[in-house]
């Protein structure tokens, strides 16, 4: 066996011994309490062989040793009488020992519960620290996103300079490097989007003047419509990835926003697209009251739209459902699709930056590959979470899920608009955002 096998077997035979199960503050507690039974046996064993053989020496063979008295003229000495005292004093001697043992076991054992006791509070005590670097790292790590770049809560445990002090003092320190490293990537992200707008919008004004030049060739005419589609999709991308940062931030606009509204909102504009490709959309809309920034709401709803016309076959189809989960109690906003197959473990790369179905990163008419990343940091700063699978007919089906509002949601007496077909049809128009 190999090195390595062998430090495995270790560690797995380690993993499985019930001591290593424990946690730390049990483990301290029961070392405490062995530690105190062992000592207080060895301590109870010293006094018991102390204890006998100052009996021995003192009485039972001091006894034995001295001569009978003298009872005095016309006494009769019966000649057992010297054996049987010494045998009663041996058995006195023998009960005053078990005696002090039992009473030695039963303040050994009173005692070790509180020493028991005393160790678990100790224990916990000396394991705060140590436990409130865990719950803030808990925090952290289960917080959204814009408050994992944020970073701005810290341990400050105040107290001695020892190792849980430096322990949590080091924490800290990763924690102001962490809040600099990801503030300064937030404010590149945000900079360099403006500072390239301005480059973009005066080669865009250039190339439209050069398109109404009356003595333009067509030549030079059909070049500055390439270039004019290129320069709209870095546009886009530089908007996308203004969104991205801005939305990765913590929400400054939080209040009740009716769902349903939002998502007719969104179908009702794509329906007035240029139609280039016909898709049916199809809607199933409930009342559903979420909190958040509404055009937040309005661009995630958007891009899911989009994405599932975009990426769909001629003449496919869209499905827009808004319910409330009665399990959870969440809005649940799914956009399914019949697009092309997808494999099943391309779908979480879908929701990265820049990434597109068979890892496509540079196709300039699949869009920026933004489209999907903008949702899912839109649904996490709400608070809710996104999900994807793949249908087996093909396309893809996108689900969001977002908190309602206490006391809202679907109304009893209100019926959904069951599936309604779009009067219009929804174009894969390529200047659709993501």
């Amino acid at each position: 066996m190999t090195a390595r096998g062998t430090s495995r077997a270790r560690r797995v035979l380690a993993a499985a011994l019930p001591w290593n199960r424990l946690g730390l503050r049990a483990r301290l507690t029961l070392l405490y309490g062995g530690l105190f039974f062992a000592g207080s046996s060895a301590v109870l064993w010293v006094g018991y062989l102390t204890t006998a053989r100052a009996l021995d020496q003192r009485l039972v063979m001091k006894f034995a040793a001295d001569p009978l008295p003298k009872l005095g003229s016309g006494t009769t000495v019966i000649g057992t009488f010297p054996k049987v005292v010494q045998t009663q004093v041996e058995q006195r001697a023998a009960d005053v020992l078990q005696e002090t043992i039992r009473s030695s076991l039963l303040v050994m054992v009173l005692i070790g519960i509180i020493a028991l006791l005393l160790g678990h509070l100790i224990a916990e005590r000396a394991l705060r620290p140590l436990g409130r670097v865990t719950e803030t790292a808990r925090r952290l790590s289960e917080s959204r996103p814009h408050e994992r770049i944020a970073l701005n809560e810290r341990i400050a445990l105040r107290g001695p300079q020892d190792e849980v002090k430096r322990l949590a003092d080091t924490f800290d320190a990763m924690l102001d490097r962490l809040h600099r490293v990801f503030d300064a990537q937030r404010r590149f992200i945000a900079n360099a989007s403006h500072e390239l707008r301005t480059p973009l919008a005066i080669n865009r004004t250039v190339l439209e003047v050069s398109l109404e030049e009356p003595a333009a060739s067509e030549d030079l005419k059909a070049l500055a419509r390439a270039l004019l589609g290129t320069n709209a999709r870095y546009e886009r991308l530089i908007d996308g990835l203004l969104l991205l940062a801005q939305s990765e931030q913590e929400l400054t606009v939080s209040k009740p926003v009716d769902l349903r509204h939002v998502v007719r909102v969104v179908l009702d504009e794509q329906a007035l697209a240029p139609r280039k490709r016909g898709v049916a959309v199809h809607r199933d809309l409930r009342p559903a009251v979420v909190r958040g920034d509404p055009l937040l709401l309005e661009r995630c709803v958007s891009n899911m739209v989009e994405n599932a016309v975009k990426y769909n076959v001629r003449d496919g189809d869209v499905w827009v459902t808004l319910r409330v989960d009665d399990a959870t109690g969440e809005a649940m906003v799914t956009v399914e699709n019949t697009g092309p197959q997808v494999p099943p473990y391309e779908v979480d790369d879908l929701f990265e930056p820049f990434r597109r179905l068979h890892g496509e990163r540079v196709r300039s008419a699949g869009g920026a590959g933004l489209g999907l990343s903008i949702v899912r940091a839109i649904v996490d700063a709400h608070e809710g979470a996104v999900t994807a699978r793949a249908r087996s007919e093909g396309g893809l089906a996108v689900t969001v899920r977002l908190p309602t509002v206490p006391g809202t949601g679907s109304e009893p007496g209100e019926k959904a608009v069951g599936r309604a077909r779009l009067p219009a049809v929804i174009s894969g128009d390529p200047a659709l955002r993501g």
